[in-house]
């Protein structure tokens, strides 16, 4: 996989936002696979952002379990939510 901006280790597994893309792509460390993609498309079209203004910011409170994501030169920082683990499924 290629342009892997953002990375964040979160309960074993690596999340990383691709480059360009409105997607995290949820990666086993082990083996390198991805496990699932966080389509994010729909929440970042709510809000207007010039062409370079991409995700690009990933970050997370273990303490109490919250996942942030982020853009490049934007004015919010939105949480959100994921409800289960790729073989949870």
């Amino acid at each position: 996989m290629t342009n892997l901006n953002e990375l964040e280790y979160i309960n074993g597994e690596i999340f990383a936002n691709v480059w360009h893309s409105p997607r995290i792509a949820r990666i086993d460390p082990r083996s390198g696979q991805v496990l699932a993609w966080i389509d994010l498309a729909s929440v970042i079209a709510r809000s207007k952002h010039e062409p370079e203004d991409v995700l690009n910011g990933i970050a997370y409170d273990a303490k109490r379990r919250r996942l942030f994501v982020t853009g490049k030169d934007w004015a919010e920082i939105l949480e959100i939510k994921i409800d289960t683990k790729p073989n949870e499924r």
